[in-house]
């Protein structure tokens, strides 16, 4: 089996996510910056096997899409443009971000460590890939 790719994009960081081969185990990988993301999506999916990359879909509590929207649904056709060979998904990213946090401040970590927004990002991107492989089992 391989890989699935879970992203948080965002404006300035991109949070990022994995799960383990047998697609079992979701980690948290890193953050880049956002500018930086295309080449280390290049080196990755050089690196390593990729089936699927699920895409944090930013919606409003209404379903409508949020403002930021189609950046990420840029990045969504230049990943299927690049990579045609591997599934793209969108999914809901709502609330992510707050989750996130919340997960943090339960973890015990301390305030400087809480603040630091790379390591939010990098928890939303699991988070969200987390929920998709909750919700779509095989």
């Amino acid at each position: 089996m391989a890989r699935i790719l879970g992203i948080d994009y965002g404006t300035k960081r991109t949070g990022l996510a994995t799960t383990d081969p047998l697609q079992i185990i979701v980690s948290g990988l890193t953050t880049v910056a956002t500018q930086d993301l295309w080449q280390w999506l290049e080196n990755y999916f050089a690196e390593e096997d990729i089936e699927k990359v699920v895409l944090g879909e930013p919606l409003h509590h209404d379903d409508k899409p949020a403002q930021f929207h189609h950046h990420v649904i840029g990045l969504q056709r230049k990943l299927e443009k690049a990579f045609p060979d591997t599934e793209i998904v969108l999914w809901d990213e709502r609330f992510s971000s707050q989750a996130a946090k919340q997960a943090i401040l339960r973890s015990g970590a301390k305030k400087k460590k809480r603040q630091q927004k790379d390591l939010v990002d990098k928890m939303s991107a699991t988070l969200i890939l987390q929920d998709y492989m909750e919700n779509n089992v095989w």
